[in-house]
């Protein structure tokens, strides 16, 4: 009976602490819940933005980031991304789906942007985003270091961002490192990064993402996670030309 009491006593315990970080969470003004095709590059990148902001003392209480690995493709990006919200009865934020072209059909491609588009008129105060990249992550990654507009295969990137590490003393590009985000920050440009995937959406309004090849929507991203970084750190995001991020 004894052990039984305290076996009792410690699932209390937890209730309570499960209760308590609930509420800690609900009382965040901003919520980003990522979503990510990969398990390890892409939520290896913002695991960076959030230790970062969860750091700085202005937003940290005042900020969620939730980063979601999902081992799947496309459409079923957003699938468990809709899924998510459901099973945990979510009413506001941001829910973003960052995911990669690759060899996918253009029909699922851009069926995500429009899945989104018809999920954010449901609710006004829970929006779809599509971080996109046409063919991969890897296309974002190398805008930190040239601006780029080839239309080459993945395999292509791979290489460019194997040779600027070599040159950096880096070592070879690898897609789990886990120190991607200090890397691209310290020996990139993300400012540059930033101002090139833009202009090249630009120039390719009217395109579907499918054929806006090559391509990357995960700047819009980046652009809503830096404001909450800490000045120091944000001012090598900013753009002056546009006066924003």
């Amino acid at each position: 009976m004894p052990k039984k009491a305290k076996i009792e006593s410690k699932s209390n315990k937890l209730d309570w602490k499960k209760k308590r970080r609930q509420e800690h969470l609900e009382k965040k003004r901003y919520r980003y819940y990522i979503f990510c095709e990969g398990e390890q590059t892409e939520p290896q990148y913002f695991t960076g933005f959030k230790r970062i902001i969860e750091k700085n003392s202005i937003y940290r209480d005042m900020v969620l980031i939730e980063i979601e690995p999902c081992a799947a493709e496309t459409m079923r990006v957003i699938g468990m991304a809709e899924k998510y919200v459901a099973r945990n009865k979510l009413q506001r934020g941001q829910i973003w789906c960052v995911y990669d072209k690759d060899s996918f059909p253009a029909s699922d491609f851009n069926g995500v942007v429009s899945r989104a588009e018809q999920l954010n008129k449901e609710n006004p105060e829970l929006q779809y985003h599509t971080a996109w990249s046409n063919e991969c992550i890897e296309f974002w990654f190398l805008l930190h270091f040239a601006y780029y507009t080839s239309n080459n295969h993945r395999t292509e990137y791979i290489s460019f961002l194997n040779e600027k590490f070599k040159e950096l003393g880096l070592g070879k590009y690898q897609k789990n490192m886990k120190n991607i985000f200090d890397i691209l920050m310290e020996k990139g440009n993300p400012k540059l990064a930033i101002r090139y995937a833009r202009r090249i959406i630009e120039d390719g309004q009217r395109k579907t993402p499918a054929d806006i090849a090559p391509g990357t929507k995960v700047y819009e991203l980046v652009e809503e996670l830096v404001q909450y970084l800490p000045e120091n750190i944000r001012t090598s995001f900013l753009d002056e030309c546009h006066g924003k991020v």
